[in-house]
């Protein structure tokens, strides 16, 4: 068994995901980076994990698929023989306008809720027996103000979240002492974000809050590693940071 602390962040290419993994990496955990699709990116990842003094995992696995997730899992059991921490952070949207109803097809709906809801179950049940075997064990979805607000993407990607969010409650019960969590991030200023906004565009989505910006990807890393090591008693709760949008 190795002797350093191990965190899976799923989809850990880019973004978030790869924030936090260089974000556990830097604070002395070897990292299993998982990808779906984005393989260089994800190798990118691993060389930032590596850079920082720990060792990483590639693996690609689309988390849609149980039986790919048990694989994944059996994966790092035998290179590590252990599991701290897990992020559940690969998700995936269509971006159509809410009032759009015949835009939201029934092949986007049951993409979204395959990855966001199924996917971040499969992975969180696949990973708890060696969760298990951890002394200080923490899950932590990375969510969206989405799912409580009712605004984002798309009106699927919203009721994705907004599952997320009690499936984190949930969690939390059946899985104590294991910490069970979620980030609802507002904006975030990704490559994604980007793919279908312009810069004025979402300038003036957030003008108007009360910390008047999107968040980086390491805004979020904090949240989360501070949900995975900085907190004993903090399970089953939503820690929104998203500048007040919610308010």
């Amino acid at each position: 068994m190795s002797q350093r602390r191990v965190a899976l962040v799923t989809g850990s290419a880019t973004g978030v995901g790869r924030a936090c993994a260089i974000r556990f990496a830097k604070h002395g955990f070897d990292v299993v980076v998982n990808y779906s699709r984005s393989e260089a990116e994800a190798r990118e990842t691993v060389a930032q994990v590596e850079a920082a003094g720990a060792k990483a995992l590639l693996i690609a696995c689309d988390i849609s698929d149980d039986e790919g997730v048990k694989a994944m899992l059996a994966k790092i059991e035998t290179e590590f023989g252990r599991l701290d921490v897990l992020v559940n952070n690969a998700a995936c949207t269509f971006p159509v306008e809410h009032k759009n109803l015949d835009g939201m097809t029934e092949d986007k709906w049951d993409r979204i809720l395959d990855v966001n809801v199924k996917g971040t179950f499969f992975v969180t049940r696949a990973a708890t027996p060696l969760l298990r075997k951890s002394d200080d064990a923490a899950v932590v979805n990375v969510s969206s103000i989405a799912g409580i607000a009712g605004t984002g993407s798309s009106i699927a990607y919203c009721a994705s979240k907004g599952a997320v969010n009690t499936m984190t409650k949930s969690l939390a019960r059946v899985l104590a002492p294991i910490r069970v969590n979620a980030v609802c991030p507002g904006p975030i200023d990704t490559r994604w974000l980007h793919s279908f906004m312009t810069d004025e565009q979402i300038a003036g989505m957030v003008a108007k809050l009360p910390i008047p910006k999107a968040a980086t990807p390491d805004d979020i890393a904090d949240s989360v590693f501070y949900l995975a090591c900085g907190t004993t008693l903090t399970t089953g709760q939503l820690l929104s940071v998203d500048g007040g949008m919610n308010l």
